[in-house]
């Protein structure tokens, strides 16, 4: 079983300008050609999960204007069937954010998405500490962009060290901090971050991670608290997947890594 446990989606209308501004941005800040491998689009992640094996995944939309929260997780609530759900998410910066946690918790979402690079609100502000504490309340499960962003100039609204800051005020077990605890900034995830109760994902990292240091935060960190990730559309899973493979992981911690811990982690909470 593969359960994607980092994709993004957004609604036929918006998705291709969302993509090209996405894109932009990482030809701006990295001077590269990031090409998603789907339209995404909810249609084009169910075939991109035909084509790689994936039975599941979770879709992370993200409330970029704090003014204009409605629109995303209305869209979000529509993406529940067998194949795809999706979180909600909430802006640290829009009226009554913890409340509107409350809520999404009240429509069934099981977790929300925070991006501290798009929302522009750093993980250890009294905002960020708000959300997460409210989320911490509702048992529901929270996916973090954390580290640097491609498309993003500094600063790095959510380093490890501030992540660990963060959690020194909250239990952390619902907390996924995605891109391996913090894209681009792995010596200090595996030096502050791995070993505490959050989760990570592997969300786009083949490519920039060395193998050894991937093996040396999963052994400390734990099996049991990676979850797989592809990041789609801007990763493949069948990428992703012969990462994880060239490692020479066991059988066990695949399992592990691939749907066992999400299943986990979703259960009571869908």
């Amino acid at each position: 079983m593969l359960i994607d446990f980092h994709t993004h989606i957004f609604p036929e209308n918006i998705a291709p300008r969302a993509i090209a501004v996405l894109t932009e941005g990482v030809r701006r800040v990295e001077g590269i050609e990031n090409k998603p491998h789907t339209d995404a689009t909810y249609g084009g992640l169910i075939k991109s999960m035909d084509e790689n094996g994936v039975d599941l995944s979770v879709a992370m939309p993200i409330v970029t204007n704090p003014e204009k929260p409605d629109g995303v997780n209305n869209y979000a609530e529509t993406v529940r069937n067998g194949r795809v759900i999706s979180f909600g998410s909430v802006h640290p910066l829009q009226r009554n954010a913890a409340a509107a946690v409350r809520d999404l918790k009240r429509r069934g979402f099981a977790g929300i998405k925070l991006h501290p690079e798009f929302q522009h609100c750093y993980i250890d502000s009294p905002e960020s500490m708000a959300v997460l504490k409210a989320a911490e309340e509702e048992n529901m499960l929270v996916m973090l962009h954390a580290g640097a962003d491609i498309g993003m100039p500094p600063p790095v609204h959510c380093t490890p060290k501030r992540l660990k800051n963060a959690l020194s005020r909250l239990d952390g077990s619902n907390i996924i901090a995605a891109h391996m605890g913090g894209w681009r900034m792995w010596d200090d995830v595996l030096a502050v971050l791995a070993g505490t109760p959050v989760y990570m994902d592997t969300a786009f990292v083949a490519d920039y991670i060395s193998p050894g240091l991937f093996l040396s935060i999963t052994e400390k960190h734990g099996a049991d608290k990676i979850l797989f990730g592809s990041d789609s559309p801007w990763e493949t899973p069948s990428h992703t997947m012969s990462f994880l493979r060239s490692l020479g992981l066991d059988g066990g911690v695949l399992d592990k890594i691939t749907h066992e811990n999400a299943l986990a982690l979703l259960s009571g909470r869908m």
